[in-house]
């Protein structure tokens, strides 16, 4: 059986210093490590070579130089021919038994793809109120506490693929998707839709070290709307369905207004009520606001 830790980076030299580590100290190693500079001056190769001294397994540097999302986990699952690739995040660490509870939880599951928790970790400054709620809330992964199959996909920040037992289409990751992001929805839509197995790794934690300038209200309110605008644009897509534009942007309308109304007053309850009412709001706007013209540039070159 072999398997794949697949990292893709754009100059986050010290956190995927940080992240490789992590795997390096895995209970179960994996056979390979490949990790996908999508930086075009290569700008992480230096910081490869010097984590290669200290490897204990095979540490691959493969170089994208076209800036995207997609662009670069293609060239990750192309550059390894492992049955298994286990993919992580370059702001992300991964518990001691991260690899080995993925793997634990595909075979018994008899799941093709399995996911685990994501949970965020914040600047020592940024520990309380409204802002620091909404940003758990953005890039914390939480489900159930037990390992067991799951309805809903999650993303592919801490997720394990079984490449044997999977129909993957051919690029892998919508090229679409390089700038504005939601390449693994429209993957595990397309599996979803062939009946694959999702499963969920209660286990195998990952952290996500969310540093500036994500943590500004602008970036947060961004990635809110960008998540919203995504059922309406997948009804948007070929073949397109005009009946299911028009639901999801109906309830993006009602979710602005309802939430956007309660936030004030759900700040007197609690912050993390405040958050979830600025979320859903946000998330409204972009459903109402889906089309791809003004969706926000997180990946990429535009980044």
């Amino acid at each position: 059986m072999s398997v794949a830790v697949l990292i893709p980076t754009y100059r986050r030299n010290d956190a995927l210093s940080d992240a490789v580590r992590s795997v390096f100290a895995q209970t179960r190693l994996p056979d390979e490590i490949v990790i996908v500079d999508n930086d075009p001056q290569a700008g992480a190769r230096a910081a490869v070579e010097q984590l290669s001294d200290s490897a204990p397994v095979r540490l691959s540097y493969v170089h994208e130089p076209n800036p995207g999302v997609s662009n670069a986990r293609n060239t990750g699952f192309a550059h390894t021919s492992a049955r298994f690739i286990a993919q992580l995040d370059d702001d992300e660490t991964a518990s001691p038994h991260w690899l080995a509870s993925l793997l634990d939880a595909s075979e018994t599951l008899d799941a093709p793809v399995v996911f685990g928790p994501v949970i965020a970790q914040l600047p020592d400054p940024l520990t309380r109120g409204v802002r620091a709620a909404y940003t758990q809330r953005l890039y914390s992964r939480l489900g159930s506490s037990d390992t067991q199959l799951i309805d809903k996909p999650h993303g592919c920040g801490n997720a394990l693929f079984d490449r044997e037992a999977l129909d993957l289409p051919s690029p892998v990751f919508d090229h679409a998707a390089n700038e504005i992001g939601g390449e693994d929805d429209m993957l595990f839509q397309t599996l979803q839709a062939q009946g694959v197995r999702f499963g969920w790794a209660a286990q195998a934690d990952v952290f996500e070290h969310v540093q500036a300038p994500r943590l500004s209200w602008g970036k947060l309110l961004q990635r809110s709307f960008a998540y919203g605008q995504g059922p309406t644009q997948t009804c948007a897509q070929s073949p397109r369905t005009w009946a299911g534009v028009a639901f999801w942007m109906s309830v993006g309308a009602a979710q602005m207004l309802v939430f956007g109304a309660c936030a004030p007053v759900a700040r007197l309850i609690s912050a993390q009520a405040a958050a979830e009412c600025l979320d859903k709001a946000a998330q409204g706007l972009g459903k109402l606001i889906w089309f791809e013209a003004l969706s926000p540039r997180l990946y990429g070159a535009n980044a």
